[in-house]
């Protein structure tokens, strides 16, 4: 018995790695991000929020804009209007992928890397990371970009939400015989949405991400219920059909 309870909580312990408290957001404790792919139009309002703020650098080269139009349930003109990224021919095909025209060159001279490819950040990351990392950005004047992240320490990229989030700087609080520890973030600059808003555009847009990295899912889970169910009638069926086999044998 002690074998087995010591394999599952072997088992368990990656999980609680990545847990509120595991450690896995740097310096923060990782935030719940709450992310219901079933909510459709989250999923729609971050494809909104991904095109507007984050496409310019990072690609989706996984993603096409036929399989978005299909599964966010969007028609060609409100895809070609809303969410195309314009290629350099000028042309609008559904069979394009959401990729955009930075070279590696322009990615480095601007950010000293190319920008990564964003179609697997949320099965790599994790839904938590990517939303509390999204929301711990702070000013930090010593840097290229005059910013800095508790979440990703030295991170080289500006803070493209900084006009909704605002700009803030960290506190921390010293306790008697500990080192000083992060207690949450101070406002010097507000921004246009309220901290309620902006908690809500940012689970949007790691809602969209998550779609993004595994499209098939809602899919999967719908076909997943008619599967158990099947097995469900199955398993009566053929718990019936070794009662009448084995009726008459003593």
């Amino acid at each position: 018995m002690k074998r087995i309870v010591l394999t599952f909580v072997l088992a368990l312990a990656p999980a609680w790695a990545l847990g509120a408290g595991g450690g896995a957001c740097g310096d923060v404790p990782c935030q719940d991000a709450d992310v219901d792919l079933n909510n459709l139009a989250s999923v729609q309002r971050g494809a909104k929020y991904y095109v507007n703020y984050c496409m310019g650098c990072h690609s989706l080269k996984f993603m096409s804009y036929g399989r978005l139009a299909k599964d966010l349930q969007l028609s060609k003109e409100e895809v070609f209007d809303n969410l195309y990224f314009p290629t350099s021919d000028g042309k609008k095909k559904l069979v394009e992928y959401m990729t955009n025209s930075m070279s590696a060159e322009q990615g480095e001279e601007f950010f000293g890397v190319l920008p990564p490819d964003l179609s697997l950040v949320s099965r790599s990351r994790g839904n938590d990371w990517l939303y509390t990392y999204l929301k711990s950005f702070y000013v930090d004047e010593g840097k290229r970009f005059g910013v800095n992240n508790m979440v990703f320490k030295d991170v080289g990229m500006p803070h493209v939400l900084a006009n909704l989030d605002g700009l803030k700087k960290p506190r921390f609080e010293e306790s008697e015989g500990e080192h000083a520890h992060f207690v949450g973030f101070e406002e010097i600059a507000e921004g246009s949405m309220t901290d309620t808003e902006y908690d809500q555009m940012v689970r949007d847009l790691v809602t969209f991400l998550a779609y993004a990295g595994e499209p098939g899912k809602l899919e999967h889970r719908r076909l997943g219920v008619w599967v158990l169910v099947f097995l469900v009638i199955f398993a009566a069926i053929a718990y019936m059909l070794k009662k009448e086999y084995w009726k008459d044998v003593h």
